[in-house]
């Protein structure tokens, strides 16, 4: 896949793109447990058993419709705080995908679940463009900082578990990022065929992290009655 096939990836998305944004659930604990001066302090700050229980399947994006991204982190979750890792679970409902994206302080390790999930990533410039396909227990590596993206292409739901390498990996969407900068700039770049302006203004706001893929693939799973628009 060239880069010219990858900015089309990108440019599906911008009509229908939600990206997920995680919340400090205890801002407070999150601030005594990061400047705690021991692993035995911040275990202290954390005396319930259920401190230390995270339910992916309780979370509000949680969801196949069309699809989301539920991080266990040190914003959700904080145990995971000086414990050095994220844990993700991806739903990807049919023909659902996840934006291109980077996490610009963590690499990802990707894991499939169920289902049949491609994914494409771009490590930096003048590296060639790496695509995937995970079936149910295979992975993948997304280097810290790489550009990458996934979709399922199944009528089935797709399940995926994500380890990110720092409890504050971050996420950055790479079309909101791009239309964040100056409008004159983002047309020198994509040419003057592209409205900038109307472009940016279908752009949504932050959602559960998923979105419906090509149209394609979603016309093909509804003459099957495996999709629910």
């Amino acid at each position: 896949m060239t880069f010219a096939g990858f900015s089309l990836v990108i440019c599906v998305v911008f009509a229908s793109m939600t990206f997920a944004v995680d919340k400090s659930k205890d801002p407070q604990l999150i601030g005594l447990l990061k400047t705690a001066p021991t692993a035995l302090d911040r275990f202290a700050l954390l005396p319930e058993d259920g401190d230390w229980l995270f339910d992916f399947t309780k979370q509000d994006k949680y969801t196949f419709s069309p699809g989301g991204v539920v991080n266990a982190n040190a914003a959700t979750f904080p145990a995971t705080i000086g414990n050095g890792l994220t844990m993700a679970m991806l739903n990807l409902g049919p023909c659902s995908m996840l934006p291109p994206h980077f996490h610009p302080r963590a690499s990802n390790y990707v894991v499939s679940v169920s289902g049949t999930t491609d994914t494409y990533m771009i490590m930096e410039n003048g590296a060639r463009t790496v695509k995937t396909t995970l079936t149910a227990g295979q992975m993948t590596i997304f280097p810290q900082a790489s550009i990458h993206t996934m979709m399922n292409t199944g009528c089935e739901n797709a399940q995926l578990v994500s380890a990110l390498s720092t409890d504050d990996s971050g996420t950055q969407n790479i079309a909101n990022a791009l239309f964040g900068l100056p409008s004159d700039l983002v047309g020198a770049v994509l040419g003057d065929d592209v409205d900038v302006n109307a472009t940016q203004k279908v752009i949504p706001p932050v959602g559960t992290g998923s979105n419906k893929g090509p149209e394609e693939c979603l016309a093909r799973c509804e003459a099957k009655g495996k999709l629910v628009r």
